[in-house]
């Protein structure tokens, strides 16, 4: 039985892990990972299984909380949600106002990332590299051919939340990159501040539906094919860099419901071209700053994760 301080320090570390999922090139799994509770939030997943749905139909539901670690992961989660929608106001006020800015420190994140989790393969082989160009392709390929703003409608958003979610155990991978690339990003972000509550509930019922659908069958993918799937991961996040851009040109736009002109369609252009296209300066050596701290930010977690993973 964990004590009150206990529960205190796993909200805190709750809120930590939400906090880097908002943010794109930080995954919520390595905070976990830092702050030593990974494997139980591993097994306490794996414990919502047929076995404890049995147990809550017979309505046993002391033995269903037990079974399923249920006071860790509410007040874990309580710490992420708390998290999520503390920051996403903020998140969505700079990526208005300082765009370039912003997704100039997500670029310096995903950019970092990628390597960071290519050192987790064990093996370079054509198999390995074939799998990397092929995730490089099929990335790039997604901020290509996806529209800036992707469908709305509840199914989507569903799918939206089981793959986000995945992203809790894949290593290097953050929910918020997923949302990015399949461009529900700042969708999310905005349902979460207006409290769009169909929209959220769906999501939240994707990302149920996800880590237990999906959690295993991942794990089992990483224990069996590991050098594999973490190549395909390291190839999607360079290839997901076209999204993260920071100077793109507006090809298409839309009206939404509020009578909103938004971006459909965009495109990467270099600084001088955004220059040229908008009238606006391209703010380089800031942005280059910002790519900078998102790199270090990356690399401290990193050290600090190893300097743990060493004493154990």
């Amino acid at each position: 039985m964990k004590n009150p301080a206990d529960y205190i320090l796993l909200y805190l570390k709750g809120m930590a892990m939400g906090a880097a999922d908002v943010i794109p090139g930080v995954s919520g799994g390595t905070v976990a990972f830092i702050s030593g509770i990974y494997d139980e939030l591993l097994s306490s997943i794996k414990a919502v299984d047929g076995e404890a749905f049995k147990l809550l139909i017979r309505f046993r539901f002391a033995d269903f909380w037990k079974k399923i670690n249920g006071n860790f992961l509410v007040t874990l989660f309580a710490g992420i949600i708390t998290s999520l929608l503390s920051l996403a106001k903020l998140m969505t006020h700079l990526l208005h106002t300082q765009p370039i800015l912003i997704w100039s420190f997500f670029f310096g994140l995903i950019l970092v990332s990628a390597p960071l989790v290519m050192r987790e393969i064990k093996q370079w082989n054509a198999s390995s590299i074939l799998s990397f160009v092929a995730g490089v392709g099929v990335a790039y390929y997604i901020t290509v051919v996806t529209p800036t703003e992707s469908p709305n409608n509840l199914f989507f958003i569903f799918l939206s939340g089981t793959l986000a979610i995945c992203a809790m155990i894949l290593p290097g991978i953050s929910g918020a990159f997923i949302l990015l690339l399949i461009g529900k990003y700042q969708f999310m972000i905005t349902a979460l501040i207006e409290f769009n509550l169909t929209i959220v509930s769906i999501f939240v019922l994707g990302c149920f539906v996800g880590i237990i659908s999906f959690s295993r069958l991942l794990s089992w993918v990483l224990k069996h094919y590991h050098s594999l799937a973490i190549a395909i991961l390291a190839g999607f996040m360079i290839g997901s860099l076209n999204k993260v851009w920071p100077w793109r040109e507006i090809k298409e736009y839309a009206t939404n419901s509020k009578g909103e002109q938004i971006s459909v369609f965009d495109q990467s252009i270099l600084p001088g071209q955004y220059f040229e296209v908008t009238g606006k300066d391209p703010l380089l050596l800031q942005a280059i700053l910002m790519m900078a701290l998102g790199v270090f930010i990356v690399i401290l977690i990193e050290r600090i994760a190893t300097r743990l993973k060493l004493k154990h």
